[in-house]
């Protein structure tokens, strides 16, 4: 045998060991930190900013959307508020304010743990903006922690859209995060969302990794 082919078959071997080792370790996904924000409605973009507003774009975001140059007040029972809250765009079909369990607290509501845009009995909040205010009946929730990722990265996580599954952080908290639901889109990067609260609580900054594990 050649040292050509000892050379190729020793590349392919180990190329063979390390995908297995990736395997056994689990499903690496980076790790982004979400603050609170809120997604409108057009017809509440301009109660808040007035008629014909358009939302203005700050800095892009996956699967289109995008955060806005624009802020709101969020305001709870007892008229107790968080100011300076992003809009993320574009507008949605129904208004959502996805916050911490902290901000819950402050707020003096309680906000259910919900999937994003499932928002059916949850808390009722107040938004005020420079031209405008609106109370919505239901809306505010804490996000359920999740993972985006396009088909491609599912099929080599062994997921599929709505799993559930557990993921490791090794840091020094050495955290596990279970029920965390798998989002997948072609239009998803990959990405685990936690909100302040956890990260915090796990000494977690965007931009860390976890590792799924069965």
């Amino acid at each position: 045998m050649n040292e050509n082919n000892v050379e190729l078959i020793t590349r392919m071997v180990m190329e063979a060991l390390e995908k297995n080792s990736a395997s056994s370790n689990g499903f690496m996904v980076p790790i982004g930190v979400s603050a609170r924000h809120i997604h409108l409605t057009q017809e509440h973009v301009e109660v808040l900013f007035g008629k014909g507003y358009q939302l203005t774009k700050k800095k892009d975001l996956m699967g289109g959307q995008y955060a806005a140059n624009e802020v709101v007040t969020i305001v709870g029972l007892k008229l107790r508020a968080i100011e300076n809250v992003r809009i993320l765009g574009p507008v949605r079909s129904k208004s959502q304010v996805e916050i911490s369990a902290t901000d819950a607290i402050k707020l003096g509501i309680k906000a259910p743990v919900r999937d994003s845009g499932d928002i059916k009995g949850s808390s009722p909040i107040a938004i005020v903006g420079p031209k405008g205010a609106l109370y919505l009946e239901e809306g505010c929730i804490i996000a359920k922690r999740h993972i985006h990722m396009s088909p491609a990265d599912a099929m080599a996580a062994g997921v599929h859209d709505k799993d559930i599954v557990s993921v490791k952080v090794d840091n020094e908290r050495g955290t596990i995060f279970n029920n965390v639901l798998i989002r997948v889109d072609d239009s998803f990067t990959l990405e685990m969302h936690i909100d302040t609260d956890e990260a915090n609580a796990s000494r977690i900054a965007t931009g860390q990794t976890a590792v799924i594990i069965k």
